[in-house]
């Protein structure tokens, strides 16, 4: 009779053993869809962030090229005494214009991983591993 009492309360502490170790996973799971559900979304926001850098610097080196393609006949049609300098600084404004918002566009872009997603994982992870741990005795 005490045998199958300590059967019994050996099947429950397994049962409960397994419910626990369930549990655990069902969280698990649960924590790498809301995971999934963040890097998305910052993936979304850091894409949209390097598509206005990508088309500032577009405009940048657009206005740089235009700023050359309109200085040199310019320049070679006015190279008269007096009215070449007038067309050198045009050039030149439109190239520091140009060049200003490459850099600008430059500045803004972020290449690197989502730093929120990061954070949440290695806390999951560390929530996951003490809930192993303290299941696993």
């Amino acid at each position: 009779m005490q045998e199958s009492a300590q059967v019994a309360a050996g099947n429950g502490q397994a049962t409960s053993a397994r419910g626990l170790l369930a549990s655990v996973i069902v969280d698990a799971q649960r924590l790498v869809a809301l995971e999934v559900a963040l890097a998305r979304q910052e993936l979304k926001e850091l894409a949209v962030r390097n598509a206005v850098a990508v088309g500032i610097i577009a405009f940048g080196g657009a206005l740089a090229v235009l700023g050359i393609l309109v200085a040199l006949p310019v320049m070679v049609v006015e190279l008269v005494p007096w009215h070449w300098q007038a067309a050198a600084v045009w050039a030149a404004a439109y190239v520091v214009i140009g060049l200003g918002l490459v850099l600008g566009g430059k500045a803004r872009l972020q290449l690197n991983l989502p730093p929120r997603t990061v954070g949440s994982l290695k806390e999951n992870k560390e929530w996951a591993l003490r809930h192993v741990r303290s299941t696993s005795r």
